[in-house]
């Protein structure tokens, strides 16, 4: 396990829930994990799993009034004294303060977080300014110099460009350069090649790590696409309706995983050469608003849920290898139960299916 001078952020036991019309919903339901300095972790998941309130609540930057986080902690440990972000207001001078600074984040869609009546160049400068105190011509120069390390042609003329006169590409890499122009410990990249065509995407992925090396920062990539982490994280958290059900090393991940989810997940990624019909999830990602702790989200649309999975909530169950999986198949004291009830054909079959 990594010490606390390794270790970037500790999550423990994150809730973030909204107040709606239809009651309480639980978008983040006690979330669990860590990252460590310079190490790039993944969180994966359908749409609507919770990734994207996950990393705003990092950033506690969730929705106000109707959103909050009621639990957990987040513990930082980028500066010489650890903080909790998660217990302090949003919007205290001392989350003004890390947010862009120490930790930074890249959105969905550049086109709609760069602000269209200002220049590329004085969204720039106004971060730089803000966090570095230096005066307008050291931030134009320095704005200027990370459009470039970004692999934007010619910065000084296209600093004094709008939004609008971007491509997509182009104004991806300026959010990059704006999340990286204050040099933060921690970088949030939340779907940021979603919009992309594959040769973009590619070099995007590329520019990232090139300055990962270079910066010596952590990321976490938030992504629906697996093929996306496999390039670019060491670890991987699989997110379903809230929950992390599954969370490895990406090479256990791909080569060895254990929820049904995570399984699922691999066997619906196109392969070349494959001409057999691509396995498809059952069903849609549930409802948060009416779920009800006390059984497994993913039993509706699981090939091998079981009458306890519809009863009751499975534990998060860690290998102490790092490998931990929140299914009932792999609770051992369960599966002893099972088998000394099931005669040894049932048992055989209940090890394969595990296994598979």
């Amino acid at each position: 396990m990594a010490t606390n001078k390794e270790r970037l952020l500790d999550v423990q036991n994150l809730e973030t829930q909204f107040r709606t019309e239809e009651g309480i919903l639980r978008a983040v339901d006690r979330v669990s994990f860590h990252l460590n300095k310079g190490e790039t972790l993944g969180i994966v998941g359908e749409s609507g799993c919770g990734k994207s309130i996950t990393a705003k609540s990092l950033m506690n930057l969730v929705p106000q009034p109707r959103g909050k986080i009621v639990g957990g902690k987040i513990m930082y440990y980028g500066r010489s004294e650890p903080m909790d972000i998660a217990s302090y207001h949003h919007n205290s001078s001392e989350m003004r303060t890390i947010r862009g600074n120490e930790i930074s984040m890249i959105f969905q869609e550049p086109m709609t977080s760069l602000n269209p009546v200002f220049t590329v160049g004085n969204q720039l400068m106004e971060a730089v300014m803000l966090h570095q105190k230096v005066g307008k011509r050291e931030a134009k120069q320095r704005a200027i110099e990370m459009l470039a390390k970004v692999g934007i042609s010619t910065p000084e003329k296209r600093i004094d460009r709008f939004p609008h006169e971007f491509s997509g590409g182009m104004r991806q890499r300026a959010m990059i350069a704006m999340a990286l122009s204050c040099n933060p410990h921690l970088l949030i990249a939340d779907e940021p090649t979603t919009a992309l065509d594959v040769t973009v995407e590619a070099q995007i992925l590329n520019l990232m790590l090139d300055l990962q090396d270079e910066m010596g920062m952590a990321i976490i990539m938030i992504t629906h696409d697996l093929g996306v982490i496999a390039g670019i994280a060491t670890r991987v958290v699989v997110m379903y309706a809230g929950w992390v059900v599954e969370m490895a090393t990406t090479e256990d991940i791909f080569y060895s995983p254990k929820h049904p989810y995570t399984k699922a997940l691999l066997q619906s990624i196109p392969k070349i050469g494959n001409r057999e019909r691509l396995l498809s999830i059952p069903g849609t990602v549930p409802d948060l608003n009416n779920l009800e702790r006390g059984w497994c989200y993913f039993a509706p649309r699981c090939p091998h849920a079981m009458d306890i999975c519809r009863q009751k909530e499975p534990p998060l169950i860690d290998d102490n290898g790092g490998h931990a999986v929140k299914c009932w198949l792999w609770d051992k004291e369960f599966v002893g139960q099972q088998n000394d009830e099931h005669p040894a054909e049932e048992q055989a079959k209940t090890a394969e299916e595990q296994t598979h």
